[in-house]
């Protein structure tokens, strides 16, 4: 019998309109399928350079997000106490005209007792430059409690990241290792590429506490303690090193391991790279007139000297040479070795410095086996393992190109290991440090950006550290001198009064936390109800839960959210909200601004944001309203909130909102995503500029916006064929990168395994320098501020008795959901509506446990009440439970006993925003990062309970029909 003929992509509906889901943040390209003006169907765009046609339950069931009883209809003005969830509603222009009083009032005061944070909104190359234009350096989004370890500790590193900002090479690698890796970013992508390395057999290892989705279909299970991938990287690096299993030739071409470092112990310029007259960074060139052609030809070894390995002697006797510019060709430079400059000065090449340290004893396997719950065995095969498949079978790509110093290779030859690492690694306090070991256990083994590795995704990589600094003052027109989010180059660039104390709200950009490059939206609320480091008058925030799944503390965040002074005013006296649904942050709003679906208004992926590119092409993408939310439910009446911000931006006359006239600039988001330029040429969408055939750079072109819709939604370019790796020193990407408008300067990134910007801070908490940190922090700054990556315990162990509190505790990303928003969706609840806390077999043992039993489990913190499951997917010493499931009663708009809000539970209630005994927040001390993995608890039997502890007064009475949500069934009838 003959194949069925299926027609797999006939509409379903009248038309079929393309743009970007987003039900995560994967940006997915879909086809929805409408049906006399409603949603049929939606389904994955096959054109799409994202997922290819791939879409998850997620992205099918944005039907059900659009349709959720839980979104908002009209502005809100709160009638009752904060936390009542008391409101009438009200028009847009009483709402705005509210709204704007409110900032311009606060503006003409002090722009930065405005505190606009938002959360997950990716639009922020929108919101930080209003912010900018406001004039507050108040200003931050999602990534300082999602993400920043991994942005900062890559950006500092290899001038690109893991996240959506770097992907494994999914055509070529033989041995992939996901670290901390869960399904909720990328997750299409990721999909895909794990089905090509799966059919190719190469091999996939999971480092995590939890297996879990990605993790369930690896080769291997590594069921590490959190906290501790680092210390697993470091032994790593101490077998390689040993064995001599390092790529020399890569790290003299394309690190600074050849550069000198100065010795000098308590001098002004120790740990600093000792460089020429002209600034530039010197090496030991060895050759002494009898140059090797540089760079050497690839799979040669850069340096006269083989690797030593432990048993063989460092910085004894002296090396024959002189210093050269590190950055020269014709030279031979030295990679180990102590030697004298002319000026009397010693120093070492800082390869030198990461053999002498990861050498030591204490990084050996044995020494880390029992902290990380990884046998030495293990440690020491899988060290094997990834020498074997860097080392033995390098991916060769008949591809010439060209490196930045004008020399030809005819062949691009790679070590086919590769990294991705995510959530797991960051969320700690010692997050960024581990996520600088595992760029630097990458580099060691020549494995970023070649065939076979971890790739750079345009517009990365970028200088490092990447040059915009923080905005710090205020031009005469009252905008900030700079956007509010930047890079910290040293600590002359830090935010911080006279007497070195934070300016910011969040204290990010301070001496307690000097690299928050996304800044700590965890410790705002706090902050401003302590008026630390002074008052504000608006708090501003935009789909940022800050009451409830996005809270550290969350019983004593609505305390702050509603406590009041002795004058009986609240202490933080006004309360923006934007948001598409009834979240529970809604509650605690005392005007509330109702945001559309998404498939109700414009957005622009940027690649001045969040890009979609992959390693191989530029990309860029739109959504656009593929329905009109005045016609969605009858007395609806919302707006997109990034066109209510420029309406009121041009309200109270924000510089660049406004023509000489004073009439607004931009008519509403779609104008501003079409006639915006950030620079001369660079806007927001890269596609179509100009008279339409200019991409990357061009004027604006009133028509962008129609091609992008005539192409689907999206726009892609091609990485030239000979810049596709090497990136970091590829002539023909670094051009290319600067003509599209990346990078200003076709130079190359010099990666760096040692970072001379910490060694800058240590510097300074010694005592050093015109900057110097208060006294307080000089001790945590030395101590912190490593050039070298290194590992400490998580604070919070580190500050606890362990024997008291001997779990640690961990939330996975289910691949069903996505923060809050899913898990009010009808089909996704279907899925799962409640959550369980998750123990292994032998922990539960210990405790008397078995299925659905009651568990308290206490952290120094607080305690919940909850039911527990026993399952064989977890570190022994770990227990788990799928993020963001539990509700509190009366949100989103589920029934009174929905299961999320009965059954379901957060750990987010046992999670303190402060370490033990106080003092600073539970963060990365480098970052700012939030600490949410580092969750030690304790657990004892309960009785059985009829609901989830604790449980808060409800938030209204929920829906008016709680009957069974149905959707879709007349289409079969009509």
């Amino acid at each position: 019998m003959a194949d069925p003929v299926l027609e797999l992509h006939e509409p379903v509906g009248d038309v079929v309109k393309q743009t970007t889901c987003y039900m995560c943040a994967c940006r997915c390209g879909i086809n929805v399928h409408l049906r006399q003006g409603r949603v049929r169907y939606i389904e994955g765009n096959p054109a799409h350079p994202v997922n290819r046609g791939v879409l998850c339950a997620k992205g099918s069931a944005g039907i059900m997000q659009h349709y959720s009883p839980a979104r908002l209809d009209k502005p809100l003005l709160r009638v009752g106490e904060r936390g009542e969830g008391k409101f009438r509603e009200i028009e847009w222009d009483e709402a705005l005209a509210l709204a704007a009083g409110w900032l311009r009032e606060t503006r003409e005061r002090d722009p930065d007792r405005l505190a606009f944070f938002t959360g997950r909104d990716q639009s922020q190359a929108l919101t930080g430059w209003w912010a900018q234009q406001y004039g507050t350096i108040n200003y931050a989004a999602h990534g300082g409690f999602c993400s920043v370890n991994m942005a900062a500790g890559g950006l500092y590193t290899l001038g690109g990241s893991f996240w959506e900002f770097g992907e494994p090479d999914w055509e070529h690698s033989k041995y992939l290792m996901l670290w901390g890796v869960a399904e909720d970013h990328d997750s299409n992508p990721i999909k895909l590429g794990l089905g090509k390395l799966k059919g190719r057999g190469a091999k996939v290892v999971a480092v995590n506490p939890v297996r879990t989705g990605y993790g369930a279909i690896a080769d291997e299970w590594i069921g590490i303690r959190p906290g501790t991938d680092g210390l697993f990287a470091f032994a790593l690096i101490h077998e390689l090193l040993k064995a001599d299993k390092v790529d020399l030739d890569y790290l003299v071409r394309y690190t600074n391991a050849h550069w000198l470092v100065v010795r000098n112990p308590g001098g002004a310029d120790d740990g600093l790279f000792a460089r020429d007259p002209e600034g530039r960074a010197l090496c030991w060139d060895t050759a002494k007139g009898s140059p090797l052609p540089s760079p050497l030809p690839q799979g040669e070894r850069a340096s006269e000297a083989p690797l030593p390995s432990g048993e063989r002697g460092w910085g004894e006797g002296k090396r024959p040479g002189a210093p050269a510019p590190a950055d020269a060709t014709g030279i031979s430079p030295a990679i180990v070795g102590d030697v004298t400059l002319p000026d009397g000065r010693r120093a070492v090449p800082a390869f030198q410095l990461v053999a002498e340290r990861y050498l030591d004893p204490q990084y050996a396997p044995e020494a880390v086996a029992e902290r990380c719950g990884i046998p030495a065995a293990t440690i020491r095969r899988i060290a094997r393992e990834l020498a074997a498949a860097a080392f033995d079978a390098p991916v060769v790509i008949d591809q010439p190109w060209t490196d930045s110093h004008g020399v030809r290779h005819e062949t691009m030859v790679g070590r086919p290991v590769s990294f991705h690492a995510m959530r797991g690694i960051s969320a700690h306090s010692n997050g960024f440090h581990t996520c600088r070991a595992l760029h630097l256990l990458q580099l060691l083994l020549g494995a970023v950006d070649t065939p076979g590795s971890f790739r750079y995704q345009p517009p990365f990589p970028r200088p490092i550290p990447p040059a915009n600094r923080p905005g710090k003052a205020r031009q005469p027109n009252g905008a900030l001198d700079a956007p509010p989010l930047g890079f910290i180059h040293g600590p002359e660039d830090l935010l911080v009064d006279a007497d070195g104390q934070p300016r910011r709200l969040d204290h990010a950009y301070s001496w307690r936390y000097p690299l928050a490059v996304h800044g700590m939206l965890h410790t705002v609320i706090r902050n401003a109800w302590a008026a630390d480091p002074k008052p504000v008058d608006v708090l501003f925030l935009f789909m940022a839960n800050m009451s409830w799944n996005s809270a550290m503390n969350t019983a004593e965040t609505m305390h702050w959210l509603t406590d009041k002074g002795a004058d009986g005013e609240y202490r933080i006296p006004k309360i923006i909200y934007s948001d598409a649904y009834s979240s529970e942050m809604v509650a605690y709003a005392d005007l509330v601004l109702p945001d559309t679906t998404y498939l109700e208004r414009f957005d622009a992926i940027s690649l001045l944001d969040r890009p979609i590119s992959d390693a191989d092409h530029a990309a860029d993408a739109i959504r656009h309203p593929v329905l009109d939310p005045a016609t969605q439910r009858e007395g609806r009446d919302v707006r997109g909130f990034q066109s209510v911000l420029l309406d009121l931006g041009a309200r109270i006359g924000l510089p660049a909102l406004v023509k000489d006239d004073g009439s607004p600039r931009y008519a509403d988001y779609a104008d501003y995503i079409l006639n915006h330029e950030r620079a001369p040429g660079v806007g927001l969408l890269a596609g179509w500029r100009g008279d339409g055939t200019q991409h990357g750079k061009g004027p604006p072109n009133p028509g962008q916006l129609e091609r992008y819709r005539e192409h689907g939604g999206f726009w892609e370019a091609p990485v030239p064929a000979a810049g596709r790796y090497f990136k970091m020193a590829n002539r023909d990407y670094l051009q290319w990168s600067q003509q599209m408008g990346f990078i200003a300067k076709a130079e190359p990134v010099v990666l760096q395994l040692y970072s001379e910007t910490l060694q800058k801070f240590r510097l300074a908490a010694q005592g050093h320098g015109p900057v110097q940190p208060p006294e307080a922090e000089r001790e945590r700054v030395a101590t912190y501020f490593d050039p070298l990556p290194t590992w400490y315990e998580p604070f919070e162990g580190a500050r606890l008795d362990l024997q008291q509190y001997p779990l640690s505790a961990v939330t996975q990303r289910p691949p069903f959901m996505y923060h809050a928003w899913g898990s009010q969706n009808a089909w996704l609840r279907q899925i799962t509506a409640r959550n369980f806390l998750y123990l292994h077999p032998g922990t539960a043992a210990r405790h008397d446990l078995a299925d659905d039993d009651w568990v308290h489990v206490d952290s120094h913190h607080g305690r919940i009440t909850v039911q527990c499951r026993i399952v064989g997917n977890v570190q022994p010493d770990t227990v788990w439970t799928w993020n963001a499931i539990g509700k509190r009663r009366g949100a989103w708009k589920l029934a009174p006993d929905a299961p999320e809000a009965r059954k379901g539970f957060l750990l987010n209630h046992l999670i303190s925003d402060q370490l033990p005994g106080g003092g600073y927040a539970n963060a990365d001390p480098v970052t700012g990062q939030a600490a949410w993995f580092d969750l030690r608890v304790r657990l004892h039997k309960a009785a059985a309970h009829d609901a989830s502890l604790p449980q808060f007064p409800s938030l209204g009475d929920g829906p008016g029909d709680d009957r069974p949500l149905r959707y879709g069934a007349d289409f079969r009838t009509s």
